[in-house]
């Protein structure tokens, strides 16, 4: 069965039905990850976003039950050139196509992802809308610009867990951590439980009182969808957190809640940082390593020098080495760290592990060693 891809501005792409028949809307971005599908579908970051794939096959490894990142599949939309006409792996226990098709995610294949994936490097990430149904590209047009815009949303409540549950350490328990789900990866509190912390995962609405009921030893935000700019709520539970003294590690959506608290502002990127082939500078090692994004929006703080906040100075602790976006933040007074961010994934799922050392630091965080 045909289907039709129009962007905001008009472009238009036709293909194939992959996955679910009918329609779809949302913001168009790329992936450049050539592995890891089934984590980039599952990851709730994606949350409202129509995920182009760079990579030419998907699907090859068909879909298992053991690498999803969250209970569902999250992505609005799927789009890809190339599906695997039959999967292949000792793993795999049904295919994607049919995956997709169970879940009701509408997605598109057939297509010249090259030229889709320059189109929005040249234009920049914008509302798009699939479907099997429609044959008019006119007529779909007009319901992609009617369609919510990503700038201004607030996601993050929409993805949270609704129950407080609880990851138990692995072996002896050294510390407790809460962690505010705005949006998180399963691999993410195993990652800390794998170093002896019991992490009490909270729902995005939780309070501060909350958060102290754990009898935490840390404070963890999570990754998560939508626009830092539209959050109130969790940025003041973290400022009282910090002024409590509360160790503090957030990634991804929580390095940007974390640079708003400290008084940063957050912009929207052109098309922004999603693969698991980022360059980024560790500024207090000066290491380089290789990571997994997915962010649309990014800190505005200074790149040279710190930053006097309520809560002590603030600077700049990573950068990519590809555009000088900032990839995270460290939080000290008196040369003790208090709290520290990065914008990318160090759970690497999917991804490299080059940056794995971050849970390691939150413990030396919360020992009190750095």
């Amino acid at each position: 069965m045909s289907a039709l891809l129009v962007l905001e501005d008009g472009r238009t792409f036709t293909g194939e039905t992959y996955g679910a028949e009918g329609e779809t809307f949302g913001e168009a971005v790329f992936n450049t990850g050539m592995t890891g599908y089934q984590e980039t579908l599952t990851d709730p970051s994606y949350h409202r976003q129509v995920v182009v794939m760079t990579a030419p096959h998907i699907g090859n490894t068909g879909v298992n039950d053991e690498d999803p990142e969250s209970s569902r599949i999250w992505v609005a939309g799927y789009v890809v050139r190339d599906p695997a006409r039959r999967a292949s792996n000792w793993r795999s226990q049904r295919s994607l196509d049919d995956e997709l098709r169970a879940q009701g995610v509408v997605g598109i294949s057939g297509i010249d992802t090259r030229a889709l994936t320059r189109h929005l490097r040249e234009r920049g990430a914008m509302r798009v809308g699939i479907s099997s149904t429609e044959t008019d590209p006119a007529a779909l047009l007009e319901r992609v610009l009617a369609s919510g815009e990503m700038a201004g949303s607030e996601l993050a409540s929409e993805v949270s867990t609704a129950e407080a549950y609880v990851v138990p350490a692995a072996g002896e328990k050294r510390f407790t951590v809460a962690a505010l789900d705005l949006g998180i990866k399963g691999m993410t509190p195993y990652r800390m439980a794998e170093r002896g912390i019991e992490v009490h995962v909270l729902p995005a609405t939780s309070t501060l009182d909350d958060i102290r009921a754990t009898g935490a030893d840390g404070l963890f935000y999570s990754n998560g969808p939508g626009d830092p700019a539209a959050t109130t709520h969790q940025i003041e539970v973290l400022q009282g957190a910090l002024a409590d003294g509360l160790p503090y590690f957030g990634i991804c959506f929580g390095n940007q809640l974390f640079g708003r608290a400290l008084g940063f502002g957050t912009y929207k990127l052109k098309y922004g940082h999603r693969g698991i082939n980022q360059p980024v500078m560790d500024r207090t090692t000066g290491k380089t390593e290789v990571t997994a994004h997915n962010h649309g929006f990014a800190v505005d703080a200074p790149l040279d020098g710190s930053t006097r906040t309520p809560y002590g100075e603030a600077t700049v602790s990573h950068v990519c080495l590809n555009d000088d976006v900032v990839e995270g933040l460290e939080l000290r007074e008196d040369g003790r760290l208090k709290g520290f961010s990065v914008q990318y994934h160090p759970e690497a799922a999917a991804g490299p592990h080059d940056a794995a050392y971050l849970f390691d630091r939150f413990v030396q965080l919360m020992e009190g060693t750095v």
